[in-house]
């Protein structure tokens, strides 16, 4: 299988933050990225699957089947152990469907508030998945094919307050393995090294590499 070298790639998301980490994770390789606020015919595809990859591939198969281009959607989710693996894959709904992420991160804080530190273990889950057509396609075949998916996680804990501005989401409560400040407290770099959608996004870098420049 190849794609076509001059590729574009739609960014499946209004999300500025998911933006800037798929900008930074694709930026060495020769692809052309598009972007949902281009397209203002576009409809939002709902979010209905029970899973992050459900969802992520219902999300990339419904925008590249509606724009005619290789899409590129992530599901992801902070779960929680004390709380069961909740919020998973509604934390961006955690709170109500108008919730802000302050007001997430303050309703995740007031659920763990009487558990120490020590026992708030959690991880943030991320599954990407790219549809699109092969290059060589079949006559006929119009519907848009599952290319690659990438999964990928990141351990660590739920700290006592929300600290830091550089993150988004639930960010500035989870405190990474290893490390004693939180997602939105780290630099850019070292997030893009460890995160769960840096890791996730490392697996579709290294699919759209070996297929770009197969000959």
């Amino acid at each position: 299988m190849s794609l076509d070298p001059e590729l574009e790639i739609l960014v499946a998301t209004f999300n500025p933050g998911k933006i800037r980490e798929v900008q930074e994770g694709l930026r060495y390789l020769p692809v052309k990225l598009r972007f949902l606020n281009e397209l203002p015919n576009v409809s939002s595809v709902d979010e209905v699957g029970q899973t992050y990859k459900e969802n992520a591939v219902l999300k990339a198969l419904g925008y590249a089947q509606q724009t005619g281009l290789v899409a590129l959607a992530d599901d992801s989710g902070l779960e929680v152990e004390l709380l069961g693996g909740k919020p998973g894959v509604f934390s961006a709904r955690f709170g109500g469907e108008q919730s802000s992420d302050s007001g997430r991160v303050e309703m995740l804080l007031e659920a763990l508030s009487k558990y120490e530190s020590q026992q708030r273990n959690a991880r943030f889950v991320c599954c990407m998945a790219l549809a699109g057509w092969e290059t060589n396609f079949e006559v006929g075949k119009l519907e848009p094919q599952v290319l690659t998916v990438s999964e990928a996680q990141c351990k660590g804990v739920i700290a006592s307050t929300s600290r830091g501005s550089n993150g988004f989401g639930l960010d500035p409560v989870f405190v990474p393995a290893s490390y004693s400040q939180t997602f939105a407290e780290l630099s850019a770099e070292i997030k893009g090294e460890i995160s769960h959608r840096a890791l996730a996004l490392a697996g579709i870098r290294m699919f759209l590499s070996r297929t770009l420049t197969q000959t």
